[in-house]
């Protein structure tokens, strides 16, 4: 049917627009992790397919595209052909400062006919700390520049960079975002050839039609009903509750998460899109069947989240590890309390994205490095769980050692697996990561990340994992950090990394 063949090659042409982003990019959060997603949307904004990139991302989409079309409606913004739009606000696109996005138009025969659109994690964004994720921050001015949604002219170009601690690389990253859209307005242009605009337009709604019904389908046997849980997050000096009521009805889920703890000054509140990513991801994973994941999917998700709280919080509140971390223990909220009714549900994993962030001054110019390291998987009802991946909200690669010693001033000493971090169970959970380096030149290192207090929870009677640590030893000494801080390190003093281990399934 012509409906599928559109559907497939919609969504080849959101991979294909990774493929050009990556292969361009400078930095190698994007150019090796693969830190960026890219999707295809219908003039209205909806999704219409995306490529099986970043889950934070690609679930803010839904949120952060809307919000960007209404803000164009709005404010007078008419993009026209070979225009782009730039922004990074969280609280309009849908996740953090450093996620900056790209919107760009297609038309066929003077009209609009849909948008191309990517996100990649640019590595710093401007703020008082390399890597832009501030773990000291109390409001978003202090997480790096703000980018309201403009028209990505040369001299906006010129502004962005002129804030951008390490702006050659950055160019090369903004560069790629926007070869990325050129190349996905080429190939949607290429499919008005073969096909006509109406075919394709009702080919999407057939398509977005098909993933809600095959959603619903899917969700059928599930018993209806309010399943409830929660989870916490870590500040330095105490806990974060998120609580959770989740509604399985005959029209699809709903999220209620009334009872989270309220925003705070501090870097853990999650925008909306974010919260609907994790919420989206975890039953996305849970459907655990081929449904081609667009807006008909994201349709059966409802979400009742109470403004001004974690998971939905007021301008200017910080949220820069709102997308990092939080993201994480919504997504483990949401598993725990599919797992009351779903054997196929893992125990918890690492929990944690672990960022860390250097930077400093080498040969004359400011670099910034950027990484998250992965951990164990949680056990599962039929296996233990993998160890040293990274699990749930991301979905990048490792930096290899080889790029990073090559780019950055650090030398790696060890990176291996974390023995015995797994939780015991009749299936165990999978090992955490040992990753440790020194630094060859004075830096700053920034830390967000999480799981030092609270364990990765075992499920039917399985263990929790190891929670996760951070040393760093300085002129013989070692010292444990918490899970967010920043500190300057001197020349050869060595970080030594530990991620926590994944939860154990059933009792042996």
């Amino acid at each position: 049917m012509n409906w599928e063949i559109i559907g497939k090659a919609t969504q080849f042409i959101a991979e294909e627009m990774g493929v050009s982003l990556k292969r361009s990019a400078l930095s190698p959060n994007i150019r090796e992790r693969m830190d960026h997603s890219c999707a295809v949307l219908d003039k209205n904004g909806r999704i219409v397919a995306q490529a099986e990139h970043i889950p934070v991302h690609l679930g803010s989409f839904k949120v952060g595209a809307k919000n960007i079309i209404d803000y164009m409606n709005q404010n007078g913004i008419i993009l026209g052909e070979n225009e782009m739009l730039v922004t990074n606000d969280p609280y309009i696109s849908g996740t953090h400062l450093n996620d900056v996005t790209f919107i760009a138009p297609v038309y066929y025969r003077n009209e609009l006919f849909c948008y191309v659109i990517n996100k990649a994690h640019n590595v710093d964004v401007g703020g008082p700390v390399f890597g832009s994720l501030n773990p000291e921050a109390i409001n978003l001015y202090q997480e790096g520049t703000i980018i309201p949604p403009v028209k990505a002219s040369s001299d906006v170009i010129k502004f962005i960079l002129s804030n951008f601690k390490d702006p050659d690389t950055a160019a090369g990253d903004l560069n790629a975002q926007m070869a990325a859209n050129r190349m996905g307005i080429k190939r949607i242009k290429e499919l008005l050839d073969r096909y006509s605009g109406d075919d394709i337009n009702a080919s999407w709604n057939t398509l977005i039609d098909h993933s809600r019904e095959l959603s619903l389908h899917a969700m059928a046997e599930w018993p209806q009903g309010t399943y409830e849980s929660e989870d916490f997050l870590e500040k330095n000096d105490g806990l974060i509750k998120l609580k959770l009521k989740l509604s399985v009805t005959k029209n699809g889920i709903i999220a209620d998460f009334s009872g989270t703890d309220n925003q705070i000054n501090y870097p853990l509140n999650a925008v909306l899109g974010v919260t609907f990513s994790s919420v989206s991801f975890s039953i996305r994973s849970a459907i655990n069947q081929d449904i081609p994941t667009n807006d008909g999917f994201y349709s059966i998700i409802d979400l009742n989240v109470p403004e001004k709280s974690l998971l939905n919080p007021e301008k200017p509140h910080p949220v820069s590890g709102g997308n990092v971390e939080t993201t994480q223990r919504v997504a483990d909220t949401v598993l725990l309390a599919l797992s009351k009714f779903l054997k196929e549900i893992p125990a918890a994993s690492s929990g944690t994205m672990m960022n860390i962030m250097l930077g400093g001054e080498n040969n004359g110019k400011y670099w910034s490095y950027y990484e998250t390291i992965g951990g164990g998987n949680g056990g599962r009802y039929n296996s233990n769980g993998e160890s040293g991946v990274h699990s749930n909200m991301t979905n990048t690669l490792n930096t290899p050692i080889e790029i990073a010693e090559k780019e950055y001033p650090m030398f790696f000493t060890a990176y291996k697996l974390r023995r015995g971090s797994g939780g015991n169970g009749l299936h165990k959970g999978g090992e955490g990561i040992i990753r440790s380096f020194y630094v060859t030149n004075q830096t700053y290192m920034s830390v967000i990340a999480d799981r030092f207090m609270v364990k990765p929870w075992g499920i039917h009677g399985g263990s929790p994992g190891k929670t996760g640590s951070l040393y760093i030893i300085s002129s013989g000494r070692k010292k444990r950090m918490p899970a967010k801080f920043s500190s300057e390190l001197n020349k050869n003093d060595e970080v030594i990394i530990e991620t926590p281990g994944g939860g154990g399934y059933g009792k042996i």
